[in-house]
């Protein structure tokens, strides 16, 4: 440190005067750095605020889309729907009274794969009504956890069908009101895409749990992720990346959680998908 000689009084006074702005221009340095931090920490946490609010409103945008496409699929169904059901019908019965006949018993293999075709296009028509489907859904209040525990068995011979696996993990959660058919539809089509989505030995794996007030049905395969390409076009019906696929599945779930008030969300990612149905509480 240089030490400073003062040969007169008014040196050593303009000395001190230095150095308390010096000492008081630090602290304004200090409080300045402060205010600055603050605000930034204040503009950083607006920001997110706002890409949060952006990504909502675009999820919004999109659910919007996805049910007016499924307004017109349910119009053009229930428009069409019984009108071309009646006549595979009577198709369907006349095939098969002649496949068991004698003289045409060499073509048997034929009737069996037209009857199988009516039976898929029929399929695929039940689809297009259960998304067209304007009747109020039959709820009533029950367990969640307990329609999955007599559904689980039907699932899992499904996955041992396919050389899979999958898992049940229920916890705690508050009774909901559901229409149980419509809810197996949705849970058994959530399962089935898991398990396509996998490879042999990957494992399904079904959770319940309760966010705040909300009971939670999670669904999580071990396949390879949505591709980015696919996310925004997720339940939009005829949208298909399986090669025998229809596009109503999920379609139909969308459709169904709507009629529950339910909320269906995703998580994607290299070690699979995860699919969340959020069931409100039920008014008392």
């Amino acid at each position: 440190m240089i030490a400073a000689k003062f040969y007169r009084i008014e040196d050593w006074e303009r000395f001190v005067d230095i150095k308390k702005e010096l000492i008081e221009l630090k602290a304004y340095r200090l409080n300045l750095q402060e205010m600055v931090d603050k605000r930034t920490e204040e503009l950083k946490l607006e920001f997110e605020k706002r890409v949060d609010i952006e990504r909502k409103l675009t999820m919004l945008e999109r659910e919007v889309s996805k049910l007016e496409r499924l307004n017109v699929i349910g119009q053009l169904a229930a428009g069409l729907g019984h009108e071309v059901r009646n006549p595979m019908t009577t198709i369907r019965g006349f095939l098969q009274m002649l496949q068991n006949k004698t003289d045409l018993v060499t073509y048997k293999s034929y009737f069996d794969l037209m009857i199988e075709e009516i039976d898929r296009t029929n399929s695929i028509i039940t689809d297009f009504l259960s998304i067209a489907k304007n009747n109020p859904t039959v709820r009533r209040r029950q367990c969640l956890n307990q329609l999955l525990t007599n559904l689980f068995p039907l699932i899992q011979a499904d996955a041992f069908s396919q050389g899979k696996k999958c898992v049940f993990e229920p916890t705690d959660i508050t009774e909901v009101e559901i229409d149980p058919n419509e809810v197996t539809q949705l849970v058994l089509n959530f399962a089935r895409n898991g398990f396509e989505a996998m490879p042999l030995e990957g494992c399904l794996t079904i959770k319940t749990f309760m966010d705040g007030e909300i009971a939670v049905l999670s669904i999580k395969d071990e396949g390879k992720g949505i591709n980015n390409e696919h996310i925004s076009k997720l339940g939009t019906p005829f949208f298909t990346t399986k090669e025998n696929g229809t596009g109503l599945g999920l379609p139909m779930c969308y459709s169904i959680a709507d009629r529950h008030n339910a909320l269906i969300e995703f998580k994607t990612g290299t070690d699979g998908t995860t699919f969340l149905v959020r069931f409100p509480q039920p008014p008392e």
